[in-house]
């Protein structure tokens, strides 16, 4: 493992009510009650993030939004701003997911601008890149995500970059059960580390946090970490579970 300090953040999706929630909350509180060697983050649905935080609150367990809109307010039914999500408590937000691209038709613009949107609120955005089946079998992986990652952050300044984290998801793993090898990952996390040196210099690629997300569970988390590039996980169905994401964080 390196010397980034690791990040594990569950990514509870369209799972749990608030009460249900608040109950999850406690009981990974009580887990973790020793402070682990990672960041760990949270990402409750939004009706639930505010008493997640209130749950969290004096523990170190941080609480991340799973999206925002790139306006401070307006007439945007349905919405969420950064600065709604930092009053509930937010210091993370999810930007880019895979979910949002290809469920809800976000594009590399939307996710720039929702990039630039949380950085202005002071949230550190995880923006997500990732390929498809499809993508990855015609070898277009590294140019699917030089894309990705040249529309995301296209404008934005060293300064800026700095304050935030990247996430590798394949979509292809995403749900499936399907991981990426350990080699695959790290391949992967290699090239987004060298991309960002290219674009912003070695000494903001040697700092910045690049995640995997896509079926990470505690059977494969040890393997995926091992790799010098990977500098935590997004977990999506193993952290609903808090004994299981306990596994996780504790790998």
């Amino acid at each position: 493992m390196n010397a980034r300090k690791p990040i594990i953040a569950g990514n509870w999706k369209m799972y749990k009510t608030v009460t249900e929630s608040v109950t999850a909350a406690r009981r990974l509180r009580e887990l973790l009650a020793s402070p682990p060697p990672v960041e760990v983050i949270v990402a409750p649905p939004f009706v639930s993030i505010a008493p997640v935080a209130d749950a969290f609150q004096g523990s170190g367990l941080q609480v991340a939004g799973q999206n925002l809109f790139w306006e401070t307010e307006g007439a945007f039914t349905g919405e969420v701003s950064g600065d709604m999500l930092v009053s509930a408590g937010c210091s993370h937000v999810i930007v880019g997911h895979s979910e949002r691209r290809h469920l809800f038709g976000e594009t590399d613009a939307h996710v720039h601008k929702k990039v630039g949107a949380a950085l202005a609120c002071g949230l550190v955005p995880i923006m997500c890149v990732g390929e498809t089946d499809a993508e990855r079998d015609q070898e277009q992986t590294f140019s699917v995500l030089d894309k990705q990652m040249g529309n995301g952050l296209h404008s934005l300044t060293a300064a800026q970059v700095e304050g935030l984290v990247i996430a590798y998801e394949p979509v292809w793993a995403i749900g499936t059960g399907n991981t990426a090898t350990d080699s695959q990952a790290q391949e992967v996390h290699a090239f987004l580390r060298a991309w960002i040196g290219k674009k912003f210099g070695d000494a903001l690629a040697n700092t910045i946090r690049i995640l995997y997300g896509g079926s990470v569970k505690p059977d494969n988390v040890r393997g995926l970490m091992a790799m010098p590039d990977i500098d935590g996980a997004l977990v999506g169905g193993a952290s609903l579970d808090p004994t299981s994401f306990e596994k996780l964080v504790c790998f």
